[in-house]
């Protein structure tokens, strides 16, 4: 059976060296008058990059102002900042240079600057986004795919609540990527962004959805080439072949590309939400935490689709006569590709300690929102069935 769909890809892709040197006639082209450069830490400025951006602006005659220190899992307040300082110096374009926490971080403020009420009304659930400002995007961090996709997740500082929503009015306008830029990232978070990469995809490849056989072509090619590559780069950080297959399978795997056809699950997804909501570890490496035992927990019930990933993706010999140790042979190969680039396999792991049972009920309390939702489409998880993986997991 084949999902129907309709596939949305607005961005234009600027990929290649010294593509930063669009920026100016992109923004532009785009009706920018005054812009908003939005990024986080010091590696933008250190290493150079922010000023290419600002002397790109000044060459295309158009004013900007700046705001920087967005973090990991951004957070509301940042945006909150964001979305005054927008309206008071009357902003009409946001340019994100960083990665998927900064472009969240732009996403959100886009949304609120023209809207009357709290920002955080969207992810709560009070109100729809019936406007954003446009944005663009010079990508710096190859992983959560947002420079490409609907999606916007912010955390509220006050609780942790790690939220995400999507509508295609923040899709970006163009996306600037220079693979050179992602040279000196370092190796964890190289590796972790390869992880998000990965399961953007696995995350709609398992799917109940099994007969769009060229939608799963599509995704095993990309896993295997982002398997391959991470391997590679973690050796060599400056092959910029590998590097470049990295960064456009970062888009790829979250523009929806790899959903065609097919129904996405993201259980582990909103599972890993609560993970890097209270503990604040990068969002990647929840992921690695956290699938293996969503994997295990699944997939009696859906063996086929475990054993071609098994066989197409991490290359296991395929045992006809016991498709359930394929399975689990293709979970325990994935689990060894995360040891080989430094992801954990479990939370115990990931956090350094034991987790505490009264930390897990706040996590399945976050989730289920008290009980009253799900998570989860191939396999439909409720409260009972997040506790059961977060034990497996622990």
């Amino acid at each position: 059976m084949i999902k129907d769909f309709n596939f949305y890809a607005p961005t234009r892709v600027v990929f290649g060296r010294e593509s930063e040197k669009k920026i100016g006639e992109l923004v532009a082209a785009n009706g920018g008058k005054k812009v908003l450069i939005h990024y986080g830490g010091g590696s933008a400025q250190r290493s150079g990059l922010l000023d290419v951006v600002r002397e790109q602006l000044h060459g295309a005659g158009i004013a900007f102002c700046e705001l920087g220190g967005v973090v990991p899992n951004p957070l509301l307040s940042k945006v909150r900042e964001g979305v005054e300082l927008c309206r008071a110096e009357e902003v009409d374009f946001i340019l994100a240079v960083g990665g998927g926490s900064v472009i969240d971080s732009s996403k959100a403020i886009g949304y609120g600057v023209p809207y009357d009420g709290d920002v955080w009304d969207f992810w709560a659930g009070k109100a729809v986004p019936v406007q954003c400002l446009p944005i663009g995007v010079v990508l710096t961090i190859p992983a959560a795919g947002s420079e490409m996709s609907s999606s916007c997740v912010i955390t509220a500082d006050e609780g942790l609540l790690k939220r995400g929503i999507n509508s295609d009015l923040c899709r970006c306008r163009f996306a600037v990527m220079n693979p050179e830029r992602t040279f000196t990232l370092p190796p964890y978070q190289t590796a972790a962004g390869a992880t998000d990469i990965m399961m953007h995809t696995m995350e709609r490849y398992f799917s109940k959805y099994e007969d769009m056989s060229l939608t799963d072509a599509i995704s095993e090619a990309l896993l295997r080439t982002v398997k391959e590559s991470a391997l590679v780069v973690m050796r060599h950080p400056e092959d910029y072949r590998h590097r470049a297959q990295i960064m456009w399978a970062g888009s790829l795997a979250h523009n929806d590309l790899t959903e065609c056809g097919t129904e996405k699950d993201f259980a582990t997804h909103r599972l890993e939400h609560e993970l890097s909501a209270i503990f604040g570890v990068t969002h990647g490496a929840g992921l690695a935490a956290i699938w293996p035992s969503w994997a295990r927990y699944v997939k009696d019930k859906h063996l086929n689709r475990f054993v071609q990933f098994a066989v197409n993706v991490m290359g296991v010999t395929n045992d006809f006569s016991h498709p359930e140790e394929t399975a689990e042979c293709g979970i325990c190969a994935v689990e060894e590709f995360y040891r080989q680039i430094g992801m954990p396999t479990s939370i115990h792991e990931l956090l350094g300690r034991e987790i505490t049972d009264e930390e897990i009920d706040t996590m399945v309390e976050k989730c289920s929102r008290g009980g009253t939702i799900t998570v989860g489409a191939m396999e439909v998880l409720d409260a009972q069935a997040m506790r059961d993986i977060y034990l497996m997991a622990r």
